[in-house]
């Protein structure tokens, strides 16, 4: 089977289920695992290289109201790739090529693959969704155990921090996917968060990131602030975070008296609805709960001190 996967997250469940040798086709953001980076390019984006972060968030605003997509789907690739299976998502058209980017790119093609579109919006249907991969690879059995580890992976943690959840109760945490401006994480990230121990203060479970302001930040009075730019890793969250204009009140909010401010990979472990976010639990656990053993990937989670950055 030749599969063309068309968001990074479908390329993880799809090396996952031990198909890496069946993906033909990748688009620009697939990096993980990194045999990912030696496949074909079929889809690229439209923003500038090393843009800011307001500037990536004027250029989509800007894209999203002529009706235009920030994506090119590479029709001479796919059609030269010749995929048997497609897979794409309906999620958000900001963060990966959606069907109606692939409709032009279909035409060309000598016959019709399979699509197979994912649409997740809890921990559910990230699970769901990779036994769907599974079904349409032909790798069920496979998908099924994929699913069965990640669960309990998670169960493990949650586990982890009973006793502390019941000695302090659970901290409020604020999520923010974006910096510039300011927006909460969404869909899937509150969960984790409960699941971690803690309260997500600003998303709601199953709905998507939304704008918010400093202001809404400062009234949620979080115990541990996240800071976690979708498709950022926690270098890159860093550097973020050092540039960002915070608001004069920063230094008042609760999080930040105690120290509580952390940089997250969110490109890894909260952005992509795929295998690593048990990981991703399992790094708010560490937020949350920074007293309890809760092992986390390497690299993936920092604090963030008021003058200088430190790792933990």
């Amino acid at each position: 089977m030749r599969i063309c996967s068309l968001l990074p997250s479908s390329t993880g469940i799809t090396f996952a289920l031990g198909l890496g040798d069946s993906i033909c086709g990748v688009s620009h953001e697939c990096d993980f695992p990194p045999e990912a980076r030696s496949k074909r390019v079929v889809v690229h984006s439209r923003l500038p290289s090393g843009a800011s972060s307001a500037e990536i968030d004027r250029l989509v605003s800007e894209f999203t109201a002529r009706g235009e997509s920030i994506y090119r789907v590479d029709a001479e690739a796919l059609r030269e790739l010749d995929p048997d299976l497609i897979l794409t998502q309906e999620l958000c058209h900001v963060c990966a090529a959606s069907p109606d980017d692939l409709a032009a790119a279909l035409s060309v093609l000598p016959r019709m693959p399979q699509i197979l579109s994912l649409n997740p919006h809890s921990l559910a249907d990230v699970w769901n969704d990779v036994r769907a991969v599974g079904a349409a690879a032909g790798r069920a059995a496979e998908a099924e155990s994929l699913v069965r580890d990640r669960i309990e992976r998670i169960e493990s943690v949650t586990r982890a921090v009973e006793s502390a959840v019941r000695r302090d109760g659970r901290p409020r945490v604020a999520c923010l996917e974006w910096l510039d401006p300011p927006y909460s994480a969404g869909h899937w990230v509150h969960e984790m968060a409960s699941l971690a121990g803690g309260t997500d203060v600003l998303g709601r479970i199953g709905e998507p990131s939304v704008r918010v302001d400093w202001q809404q930040v400062a009234d949620a009075k979080p115990d541990v602030i996240l800071i976690s730019p979708c498709g950022f890793n926690c270098a890159q969250a860093t550097a973020e975070f050092t540039r960002a204009e915070l608001p004069p009140f920063w230094q008042e909010l609760p999080a930040v008296r105690e120290g509580r401010v952390y940089a997250i990979d969110a490109n890894s472990y909260l952005s992509r609805p795929g295998p690593r976010l048990a990981e991703g639990v399992a790094i708010l656990a560490r937020a949350s709960h920074p007293e309890v053993n809760v092992a986390i990937p390497e690299g993936s989670f920092r604090a963030l001190g008021p003058f200088r950055v430190y790792a933990a």
